[in-house]
């Protein structure tokens, strides 16, 4: 096992010691992918906290992330866990000048699925909020996202509805 595991695998009621391994790998980046291949561990708390790093990682010092961010939209988006979810569509907002076109593009169609798909509010409203942002540029997305959008407006939780209806007053 390795010492990430060991040190993310803490309490389910904390972040365990995310912050400490973040700053193990700031200190030392050649242990980016060590951290990084935790979002393929079964353990789905220790997935939790990795991808809290990274996206720790990412807004700090986005270096070390780099030569992963291919491996990131192929391969880690496609994980079946809300924590990944919710932070792929944050980060893909958020960081989009890393992204190549055709990575984008794959980021995008991967988020649209998860706005289908996912029964997470976290995971719905990054979504919204994630597609909303490319769909003030992009007439196709913004054409697919707003009968998405006022579906999610009759949702019983609250704050998936006030999302869907924010975004749909930004497209307007």
């Amino acid at each position: 096992m390795s010492e990430f595991v060991e040190m993310l695998n803490e309490p389910k009621n904390s972040m365990g010691r995310t912050l400490e391994v973040m700053e193990i790998v700031k200190t030392d980046p050649s242990r980016t992918e060590e951290l990084f291949e935790l979002y393929f561990q079964e353990d789905e708390w220790v997935k939790l906290r990795s991808s809290n790093a990274l996206k720790r990682l990412w807004r700090e010092d986005n270096d070390n992330i780099k030569p992963f961010v291919n491996k990131w939209v192929e391969k880690a988006s496609a994980i079946d866990q809300p924590s990944v979810q919710w932070t792929f569509a944050q980060m893909i907002e958020e960081c989009t000048e890393l992204l190549t076109t055709t990575q984008l593009a794959k980021a995008v169609e991967r988020v649209k699925n998860y706005l289908i798909e996912s029964q997470d509010w976290i995971v719905l409203n990054s979504s919204i909020s994630s597609l909303t942002k490319f769909a003030l540029e992009d007439a196709e997305l913004r054409a697919w996202l707003v009968p998405h959008l006022e579906e999610l407006t009759k949702e019983d939780r609250a704050s998936v509805a006030k999302r869907a209806t924010k975004a749909l007053e930004k497209l307007s």
